[in-house]
């Protein structure tokens, strides 16, 4: 098995085999990401990739969960990925699910029958990060679609039979568009529909445009209580079927669990506690990406 660079996945992916089929991001051009950009975004040969599964089936037959790398690894051809997802069914005889990370424009650039197609091949979960709903916000951070593409990117998912990870990102609009930001996004919520939905901290991170752009005062990130003033109106507003919330990320200072809508009203006591500084927050040591 082999790995270029530095790997990145998703909490809840800590026990999977993780395999690079990609290497780095298609977009790589969010302004507050440093995560892929010492990387020139390519696809590893294909008989690389089948070797370290059939390698990885050898060394760890039971594996029950497979997290494909990198940045947005959906880009990928269905018919490229049919073959690596027959591939993991005949090394991993237990597998249960196979996830990626997946923005909206890969979502958008394959036929619903295609994504069904993938689906019925074992790929079940993608992690999709629009950050915000708010458009200008998602213009500025250079996301590469809007509040409407991200929609129909969820929907087109959850059509194919598709389970859905939401990542939103508490401080991207700045204080010039923090409440216009947390409001667009909770409607982004509603409207995605993900089975699972996360909320993670901006950090402004050295040698990204964001950072430049604060450097210039053209970015300021909300102060601690302006962050949790977003997770509160994110959690009051976002109207999802039926979604597992967490902010267990590290970036985070408040770590929370739980269903919206059923665990709302427990989540916003807590969120209202935090505000009244009647419970600790994650000291800044304590953070991290």
């Amino acid at each position: 098995m082999r790995y270029e660079g530095t790997l990145y996945r998703p909490p809840s992916e800590a026990r999977s085999y993780i395999l690079q089929a990609t290497i780095g991001c298609s977009h790589n051009r969010c302004v507050f990401c440093d995560m892929y950009r010492a990387k020139t975004f390519r696809l590893r040969p294909l008989d690389q990739v089948l070797e370290d599964i059939r390698e990885a089936g050898r060394v760890h037959p039971g594996a029950t969960r497979v997290f494909v790398a990198d940045g947005d690894a959906l880009v990928m051809d269905p018919d490229r990925w049919m073959v690596i997802l027959r591939a993991l069914r005949e090394s991993f005889p237990e597998l249960r699910r196979v996830s990626c990370y997946a923005t909206t424009q890969n979502l958008l650039e394959k036929g619903e029958g295609e994504l069904e197609s993938l689906r019925e091949e074992g790929l079940s979960l993608l992690y999709v990060g629009p950050e915000s709903g708010d458009d200008e916000t998602l213009r500025r951070l250079a996301k590469g679609a809007t509040f409407r593409d991200h929609v129909e990117g969820a929907r087109r998912a959850r059509a194919a039979g598709m389970k859905l990870s939401m990542i939103l990102l508490l401080g991207a609009g700045g204080t010039e568009r923090s409440r216009e930001h947390a409001r667009a996004s909770a409607r982004l919520a509603t409207e995605m529909d993900p089975r699972y939905l996360s909320a993670l901290t901006l950090t402004i991170l050295p040698d990204t445009p964001l950072q430049r752009m604060a450097g210039r005062g053209g970015f300021r990130l909300p102060e601690v209580e302006g962050l949790l003033r977003e997770l509160r109106i994110l959690v009051d507003e976002a109207r999802p079927s039926g979604a597992i919330f967490r902010t267990n990320h590290a970036s985070n200072y408040l770590p929370l669990e739980g269903r919206l809508p059923r665990d709302r009203e427990r989540i916003l006591h807590t969120i209202d506690k935090a505000l009244r500084g009647e419970i600790p927050l994650r000291a800044e040591d304590f953070r991290g990406l």
